[in-house]
């Protein structure tokens, strides 16, 4: 096979009732001030250290999370459950709509990312192991652009999203809210189909990948769905500001 010219660009992963109402309001600021984002950007996959501790510690913390965060929504349904009132179910159900915590159901987008195969390493001179497989960056553009383009509900794996999410790549792992994937990595979106495509064949960071995608063979799967149906999200919920109005 003749040689090939690697995409120009960056090298792959070489450098991302009254009283009811105010006592839910209050229960939904905890529920928020006591969890906290997973990742703060950055991916764990070239770093030198123990993984296997790293992705130990993080389980621990989601699970003490997790426990913390059920708690506070059992108290938020136990008071919804005592005749708040129905103006207070209904601003609970819209926030918990805007925020993600209900189920979702409409059209959108599938898209599953795979790591290239490993004969690619023989066949493309210059090709080294961490050119085959899908890093933290590019699932990272795949969701950016879809938000961009409008997604209103998204889910990784078998897990819903939200804006706040975050997640870390280990190896050729995903780690997301306490559990390891695999590839294939999939993403499912709801939203304005033909925007959301749009979106990623306009995302620079897409292209690059779609460019890796001809030269090493990496994997790109882009479904349309009629109708779909993302679960609500349950992980830990995260604020950057509170502001006072």
């Amino acid at each position: 096979m003749e040689a090939q010219d690697a995409p120009s660009g960056r090298r792959r992963g070489r450098a991302r009732g009254r009283v009811g109402v105010a006592l839910v309001m209050v229960l939904c600021g905890v529920l928020f001030a006591t969890t906290s984002r997973l990742a703060a950007g950055g991916s764990i996959r070239d770093e030198s250290s123990d993984v296997a501790g790293v992705l130990a510690d993080r389980g621990r913390t989601i699970e003490e999370l997790t426990e913390d965060n059920a708690d506070k929504r059992a108290e938020i349904e136990e008071l919804r459950g005592q005749g708040a009132g129905a103006a207070t179910a209904e601003r609970t159900a819209e926030v918990e709509d805007a925020v993600g915590l209900s189920e979702v159901s409409g059209p959108g987008l599938r898209i599953t990312l795979t790591d290239a195969p490993s004969s690619a390493l023989g066949a493309i001179p210059g090709t080294e192991p961490d050119d085959l497989v899908v890093h933290q960056q590019d699932l990272e553009s795949f969701i950016n652009a879809l938000w961009a383009g409008g997604a209103e509900a998204m889910m990784l794996q078998d897990q819903r999203v939200v804006n706040g999410s975050a997640f870390r790549c280990a190896g050729n792992t995903l780690l997301l809210e306490g559990r390891v994937y695999s590839p294939p990595f999939v993403i499912t979106v709801i939203g304005p189909v033909e925007e959301m495509t749009e979106a990623l064949d306009s995302s620079q960071n897409v292209q690059l990948y779609r460019e890796w995608v001809d030269h090493v063979g990496l994997g790109e799967k882009v479904e349309t769905l009629q109708d779909t149906t993302l679960p609500a999200y349950v992980g830990p919920l995260a604020v950057d500001a509170a502001v006072s109005r």
